[in-house]
C-alpha cells in the first residue's frame, strides 16, 4: 500500500530523496540549488533587472493637425465657401423655393410621367447597375462613368416651366437638366464633381430637392501634399427639405466634390394621394458653355 502511494506522488525534488552522485566535488544537485540558478541567470526572476535601452520622445516628423469641423448651412442666403486660383465657389440656398402644394403636385406627378431608367456604368472595366433611376434632357449628351445617355430635347411641359421659374429666381440660365431618383435609403451616388468636359468650364448647377428631407454634402479637393487624402479636407452639411433649391456656382465643380445622396434624415414623412414616401427626386438643371 505504501508503495502505491509512493508510486502517484509527483516526482519532484521532494517526492523522493535522489541517490546521491560521487563527482570531483562530492555533491549532489538538489531543487535549491536549481532555483537558485534561474534566478541568477534572469530569465524569470523578479528582482530588479538591469535594461541597456534608453527610451527618448522624438517629435513627429509632420506637424499636429485638427480635422476641421464641418460646417452646417441651414437658412436661405449666398455663401462664398472657397477662395483658390480656380477662382471664387459660391453657394446660393433657397428653402421653400416651392410651396408645399407646389412641390407635392410636382412630385407626383413627375415621378409617374418622366422616363426614368437604370443605367449602366462602368468601373475599371466592369459593368454594374447605377443604385438610382436617371432621365437626361439635352441638345448635348451627357457622359460619365465611362457611359452615355443619349442627347434628349423632348422635355416635360411641367419641366420646362420648371427651368424658367429657377431662371427667373437666380439670374442664370440653363440648357440641359439631369433627373435623378433616389427610391429608397439604399440607392446613392459616390464623391464626384460634375466636372466633365461636355459640362463646359465652371458650369452653374441649380439642384431641386422633392420628396423626404436629405443631407447634402460637400468636401473641399485636397491640394497636391496631400495625395489624395481628404482627411483635413473642409467639409459643409447642407439640409435640403422638399422644395428646396440649391444653387452651386464659380469654381465649386473644380475645388470641391458632393455625392449625389448623403442619407435621409427620416424625421417627417410626406403624403401624397394618402401614401407615405421616403423618395428623393434631385433635378439638378445645368448651364454648361
Amino acid at each position: 500500500m505504501s508503495d502505491k502511494r509512493q508510486r502517484a506522488r509527483v516526482q519532484g525534488c521532494w517526492a523522493k530523496q535522489l541517490p546521491k552522485h560521487s563527482g570531483p566535488t562530492g555533491a549532489g544537485p538538489n531543487c535549491n540549488e536549481s532555483k537558485n540558478a534561474n534566478v541568477a541567470s534572469g530569465s524569470w526572476g523578479f528582482g530588479p533587472q538591469k535594461t541597456t535601452k534608453t527610451f527618448e520622445f522624438l517629435q513627429p516628423s509632420q506637424p499636429i493637425r485638427d480635422v476641421p469641423p464641418e460646417k452646417v448651412i441651414e437658412q436661405a442666403g449666398d455663401f462664398e465657401i472657397s477662395h483658390g486660383p480656380s477662382g471664387v465657389s459660391r453657394l446660393r440656398l433657397l428653402p421653400g423655393f416651392l410651396s408645399l402644394e407646389e412641390a407635392n403636385w410636382m412630385f407626383s406627378k413627375l415621378l409617374a410621367e418622366l422616363p426614368w431608367s437604370q443605367k449602366t456604368n462602368y468601373r475599371q472595366g466592369e459593368a454594374y447597375e447605377e443604385p438610382r433611376l436617371t432621365c437626361w434632357y439635352g441638345e448635348l449628351p451627357y457622359t460619365y462613368a465611362r457611359s452615355t445617355m443619349a442627347a434628349n430635347m423632348q422635355w416635360h411641359p411641367l419641366l420646362v416651366n420648371l427651368c424658367k421659374a429657377v431662371e427667373h429666381a437666380t439670374g442664370c440660365s440653363f440648357n440641359s437638366l439631369l433627373c435623378n431618383l433616389y427610391r429608397d435609403g439604399h440607392d446613392s451616388i459616390g464623391w464626384h464633381s460634375d466636372d466633365e468636359a461636355s459640362l463646359g468650364q465652371k458650369p452653374t448647377i441649380a439642384s431641386l430637392s422633392l420628396g423626404d428631407t436629405r443631407v447634402f454634402s460637400l468636401r473641399k479637393q485636397p491640394p497636391p501634399e496631400e495625395k489624395g487624402d481628404y482627411t483635413y479636407m473642409e467639409r459643409i452639411r447642407i439640409p435640403l427639405s422638399h422644395g428646396t433649391l440649391l444653387l452651386m456656382e464659380g469654381a465649386t465643380q473644380d475645388d470641391w466634390q458632393v455625392p449625389g445622396l448623403s442619407h435621409y434624415t427620416r424625421g417627417v414623412q410626406l403624403h401624397v394621394s394618402g401614401a407615405s414616401f421616403l423618395q428623393v427626386l434631385d433635378m439638378s438643371l445645368i448651364q454648361n458653355s
